[in-house]
């Protein structure tokens, strides 16, 4: 209790005691004490008001700095979606640009091909001619066969488009366009919507060839027939392999902002 206050109090108390007998100069002191006691007791009331009133404040700026770092925090997420998404679509159309230019110089290697076969041949002795024999057609390249199931397929013509493949692989299995022939048969199949022969022969394209360049998009087409299918299990190993085996590929690109967003 202050010191003024037990004062008042005491003297309050020797008033009550003394009855009559309190002076004029006890009731003055005792008028001086209280009023001295309400303005002590007003004062602290002041002053705990006034801090109550800073304590407020300071919570209340607190809330609005919170929910402004929220706010930044929120529209700094959605710009880094819509920027991952934007990187996305680059890739997209870098990679639908390049497929351009390789199909540019698949038909130039195809007609290359065709005007090599159409050369006549060196002169040299004429073979003794029999009379039932017949001119053999040339048979078409690789290359020529290849643009062929392209053009198929293009027309949507997926069962022409496997026929010209096939051929091609049985006929040239050494030719540098056949992980790119089996890549479009699993695409043939895809287009006819028998989904596991096509994953099935995604797989031969990178099993079979690894360092090829439509492996990591035969990898990368399985791991989204896989997560299609709710086999996002089956579909990581994939992802994973493609960053690691391939880690300049546009598909490893994409397979980290999938792996990212498990």
């Amino acid at each position: 209790m202050p010191r003024r206050v037990r004062g008042a109090a005491a003297l309050l108390g020797a008033l009550t005691l003394q009855g009559c007998l309190a002076t004029r100069q006890d009731v003055a002191l005792l008028q001086d004490e209280l009023r001295t006691l309400r303005a002590t007791v007003a004062a602290s009331d002041s002053a705990r008001a006034q801090d109550a009133r800073t304590l407020l404040a300071a919570v209340r700026r607190t809330d609005d700095s919170i929910r402004a770092v929220g706010t930044r925090v929120g529209r700094l997420q959605g710009e880094m979606s819509d920027q991952f998404l934007e990187v996305n679509r680059q890739l997209i159309a870098v990679q639908e640009l390049t497929g351009q230019s390789q199909r540019r110089l698949q038909e130039l290697r195809a007609s290359l091909e065709d005007q090599a076969m159409s050369a006549p041949p060196a002169v040299t002795a004429p073979a003794p001619a029999s009379p039932d024999a017949g001119a053999t057609p040339a048979l078409p390249g690789p290359n020529r066969l290849f643009e062929v199931a392209r053009e198929q397929l293009d027309r949507g013509s997926p069962a022409s488009a496997r026929s010209a493949l096939d051929e091609l692989i049985t006929r040239y299995p050494n030719a540098d366009v056949v992980p790119s022939a089996q890549f479009f048969v699993a695409e043939a199949y895809a287009m006819e919507g028998n989904r596991a022969a096509a994953d099935s022969v995604y797989r031969v394209v990178f099993e079979r060839h690894p360092r090829a360049d439509r492996a990591p998009t035969a990898m990368f087409k399985l791991a989204q027939s896989y997560r299609s299918a709710g086999r996002n299990a089956d579909a990581r190993p994939l992802l994973e392999r493609i960053v690691r085996d391939h880690p300049r590929s546009d598909e490893a690109a994409l397979a980290r902002d999938l792996l990212r967003s498990r």
